[in-house]
C-alpha cells in the first residue's frame, strides 16, 4: 500500500470510528466508547505511518542499494571474476547498473580490474598473487 493510500485509509477509518463513537454516546450505549477508543488506535497508527512515509520516503529506499551491492559481491565471490553483462544475468541489476556499481567499487580500490578478450573483468584482490598481507 502506498504512503498516500495508508494515510487516506487511516484518516477515513478514523473518521468513521469517531462519528460512530459520537452516535453511540448520543444513544445511551456510552460503555461502547471504550471499544471505539481501542479500534481508533490502529487507524491512527496507519495514518501516522502513511504521513511519515510521505515526508521521508528515503528510509525505505536505502536498504535496496545495500542489497543490490551485496548481491553483486556474492556473484563475484561465487564465480571468482565477473563482467558487467554476467553480473546483470545473475542479479536483478541491469547491465548499465552493474557496470556503474562495478566501476565505482573498482575506483574505490575494492575490486581489481583486468582486460580479457576485449572486456573488463572484475574480481576481488588476490592477496597471494599481489603480494598483499592477507
Amino acid at each position: 500500500m502506498s504512503p498516500k493510500a495508508r494515510a487516506a485509509t487511516g484518516l477515513v477509518v478514523g473518521g468513521v470510528i469517531l462519528i460512530a463513537a459520537a452516535y453511540v454516546l448520543a444513544t445511551g450505549f456510552w460503555w461502547m466508547i471504550f471499544i471505539f477508543g481501542w479500534t481508533l488506535l490502529p487507524a491512527l497508527g496507519l495514518f501516522a505511518k502513511g504521513v511519515a512515509e510521505m515526508i521521508d520516503p528515503g528510509e525505505r529506499a536505502a536498504p535496496a542499494a545495500d542489497t543490490r551491492e551485496r548481491e553483486l559481491l556474492e556473484v563475484i565471490e561465487r564465480r571468482g571474476e565477473v563482467t558487467a553483462a554476467r553480473a546483470a544475468m545473475e542479479t536483478t541489476l541491469t547491465v548499465s547498473e552493474a557496470d556503474a556499481m562495478l566501476s565505482g567499487l573498482a575506483e574505490k580500490g575494492h575490486l581489481r580490474v583486468s582486460v580479457r578478450g576485449g572486456s573488463l573483468v572484475y574480481s576481488f584482490w588476490d592477496p597471494d598473487r599481489e603480494g598483499l598481507p592477507g
